[in-house]
């Protein structure tokens, strides 16, 4: 069972969110630890380096240093030391990942969403894989945890706090469930269009190679794979350009991949001008898909 449940990235001045996981848990008790954590996303400022808001079967723990917070919501069951250790990978990798600058100039929620697929690589790698590597950083947090130990506050703080803030209690930190994208352009209707015309042929192509080769061999097996992968990966893009999905960058590469193989294996079936044509489309889908961004949100939207 997982251990770390969720994690965001905020800035440490006014808790704006600028980054988060994509998790969704419907336990009552995990929604209500979340909406603590806004709260306490407001009040980074006041506890500086690690610390923790213990209470019922979760804890929140954040660790900051300069503008940059990270904060996981974590079973009750999870070491302290994990905790931590994963706060701090999770800040080098985004300190590294975006400049101070960029950093300091964001001004809507979300603005780094894109960096969802590097949380949920590194929360998957310390809820399920041990190495070397990690039990050596864990040992070292253990020893800085007993040197200097994190603030402890208690969930109910956060309650308290919450009623004295001024009106800024409506703050804007959840796990964005909603993604709202730019609207659609022309050039990305083409693409849409031309990629479920890719799709539509190498669908007919494939069950009609797969109907002859089940009469006489089985050697087309090859053949009917490559028409037959590249069309789930035409129809893929689609989705893709049409909905958000974390990680779409690594997505889109491998169905380019795989339409491009797909169709290079296909030489003989198909001339260089039928290659070209989908290759040419599958690059326009790309292209389309990764231009086209998350919709800006007003700090009053929900988000």
């Amino acid at each position: 069972m997982s251990m770390i449940l969720f994690a965001c990235v905020v800035r440490v001045r006014d808790g704006l969110p600028l980054s988060a996981s994509t998790d969704f848990h419907h336990n009552q008790e995990f929604l209500e630890c979340r909406r603590r954590l806004k709260t306490l996303a407001l009040r980074l400022a006041r506890y500086p380096g690690r610390g923790s808001a213990q209470g019922g079967d979760f804890n929140i723990h954040f660790s900051s240093s300069g503008d940059v917070a990270c904060m996981a919501i974590c079973s009750r069951q999870c070491p302290a030391a994990m905790a931590f250790c994963f706060l701090e990978t999770l800040w080098w990798e985004f300190t590294t990942s975006y400049d101070t600058t960029s950093i300091g100039l964001a001004s809507r929620p979300y603005a780094f969403l894109q960096f969802d697929s590097i949380i949920q690589k590194v929360k998957w790698h310390f809820n399920y894989v041990t190495s070397t590597q990690v039990e050596s950083s864990l040992e070292k947090i253990q020893e800085e945890l007993e040197f200097q130990p994190p603030t402890v506050l208690t969930l109910e703080d956060t309650d308290v706090a919450n009623g004295v803030m001024n009106g800024h209690t409506q703050m804007h930190l959840e796990p964005a469930p909603n993604f709202r994208m730019e609207p659609v352009t022309a050039l990305g209707v083409l693409s849409l269009i031309l990629n479920i015309m890719c799709a539509a042929l190498n669908l007919i192509r494939g069950i009609h190679l797969a109907e002859h080769s089940l009469q006489v061999a089985h050697e087309e097996i090859g053949n009917i794979l490559a028409f037959l992968i590249p069309f789930v990966a035409c129809i893929f893009q689609c989705y893709l350009y049409l909905f958000y999905s974390p990680a779409r960058m690594t997505k889109v590469v491998l169905m380019l991949l795989f339409i491009c193989l797909g169709n290079v294996y296909l030489h003989g079936l198909r001339n260089l001008w039928q290659i070209l044509f989908h290759v040419g489309v599958a690059f326009l889908s790309s292209h389309q898909i990764l231009t086209r961004q998350l919709q800006e949100k007003q700090s009053d939207c929900g988000v």
